[in-house]
C-alpha cells in the first residue's frame, strides 16, 4: 500500500510538471505561421534576425490567413502574422483554450495592388469598376485573379473593403495557388486583373520583381482625400501612409508566449530601427518609426485624363 502511494505521487508529479521552454531571446527554434501575401518581407526579416543571432532559428509556414488563425491553437506555432488585430473575444477564447492570453500589435502597413498585363489596353480604374468586375457585372475586358477563392487575406479584403460585405461572383474569378502565381499568371495572360499584396510587386530594388514588372503594370486607382478631382494613384509608400491609396491595410502579429523567448525577441526586432527599416526598404510603411516622405515620389501622383 505504501509502495502504491509513492508510485501514484510520482506519476502525479510528472504529469503536473510543465514542459520548460527550450528557447531564449537569442537561441532555440520556433515555428510561426505567416499570411502568404507577406512572404517576401517576412523572409527578409527572418534572414537578418538569424544573421544577428546565429543560435536562433525561426521556421515560417506561409499559408492563407484563416489557416494562420487556426494555427494559434497548434502547440507548435508560437506566433502568427496576419492582416488584422486580435479581438478581445478572440483573446478570451484563446486564453480559455491555451491557458494564456495572446499579445498582439501593429508592425507595418501595406496594400492590395492591382496588376494587369503589360499589353493590356487600360490600367486606370475607378473603385466602382473594380467592384463590378468582382461581382461579374463589368463590361470591361478583365477577369479577376486571386491567390485562392476563400480563406486568404486578399479575398477577405475584397469582400470586406471593396464590396462592403457582398460576396463576389466565383464564376468570374480565377484562383491561383499563391501570390507569386497570381503575378506570373497576369504576366502570361491578357484579359485578367490580379489582386496581390504590394510586397510581391512593389519593390523596385528586388531583381525578381523588376523582371515581373517588365511584363505587368500596377493599376492606377482614385486618390482618397486628394484636393483635386480626377487624381489617381498607385500603392506608393506615402500614399499607403496617408491612406490616399484606397486599398491600404495593416500587418499585425499575434504572439502566444508567457516567457521571454524567441517569439518576443523577433517581435522586438521587427519593431526596432533595423526591423522597421527592412519594412521601409521593402516599400511598406513602418508602424513604429518616423517615416519621411520622398518629394520625388509625391510628384508621381498626377491627374489622369480620359
Amino acid at each position: 500500500m505504501f509502495l502504491w502511494g509513492c508510485l501514484s505521487l510520482l506519476l502525479f508529479s510528472c504529469k503536473a510538471k510543465k514542459a520548460q521552454p527550450t528557447d531564449t531571446g537569442s537561441s532555440g527554434t520556433i515555428h510561426i505561421s505567416v499570411d502568404e501575401s507577406f512572404k517576401p518581407i517576412i523572409e527578409e526579416q527572418i534572414l537578418v534576425f538569424e544573421a544577428s543571432y546565429p543560435k536562433a532559428k525561426i521556421i515560417a509556414h506561409y499559408k492563407p490567413e484563416a489557416e494562420c488563425w487556426n494555427d494559434l491553437l497548434n502547440d507548435s506555432i508560437r506566433m502568427v502574422i496576419v492582416t488584422r488585430k486580435i479581438t478581445s473575444n478572440e483573446s478570451r477564447y484563446y486564453a480559455d483554450s491555451l491557458g494564456l492570453y495572446p499579445s498582439g500589435g501593429l508592425l507595418a502597413s501595406d496594400a492590395v495592388a492591382l496588376v494587369v498585363n503589360r499589353n493590356a489596353p487600360d490600367s486606370v480604374f475607378t473603385k466602382e469598376e473594380v467592384a463590378e468586375m468582382l461581382l461579374g457585372n463589368s463590361k470591361l475586358p478583365y477577369k479577376p485573379v486571386f491567390d485562392g477563392v476563400k480563406a486568404t487575406s486578399t479575398v477577405r479584403y475584397a469582400i470586406d473593403s471593396i464590396l462592403n460585405g457582398k460576396l463576389f461572383n466565383t464564376n468570374v474569378i480565377t484562383a491561383a495557388k499563391t501570390s507569386k502565381e497570381v503575378v506570373q499568371y497576369i504576366a502570361a495572360n491578357q484579359g485578367y486583373i490580379g489582386f496581390v499584396g504590394v510586397s510581391w510587386i512593389g519593390n523596385p530594388e528586388d531583381i525578381e520583381q523588376l523582371d515581373l514588372l517588365k511584363k505587368v503594370r500596377i493599376a492606377w486607382l482614385p486618390c482618397n482625400g486628394c484636393d483635386s478631382a480626377g487624381v489617381y494613384t498607385k500603392p506608393w509608400q506615402e500614399d499607403i501612409l496617408t491612406k490616399r491609396y484606397p486599398y491600404s491595410r495593416e500587418i499585425y502579429y499575434v504572439l502566444k508566449e508567457n516567457h521571454t523567448g524567441l517569439g518576443k525577441a523577433f517581435v522586438n526586432f521587427m519593431n526596432s530601427d533595423r526591423g522597421q527599416l527592412i519594412f521601409r526598404r521593402g516599400y511598406l510603411v513602418p508602424a513604429r518609426r518616423v517615416f519621411m516622405m520622398r518629394e520625388t515620389q509625391i510628384k508621381l501622383v498626377k491627374p489622369v485624363n480620359g
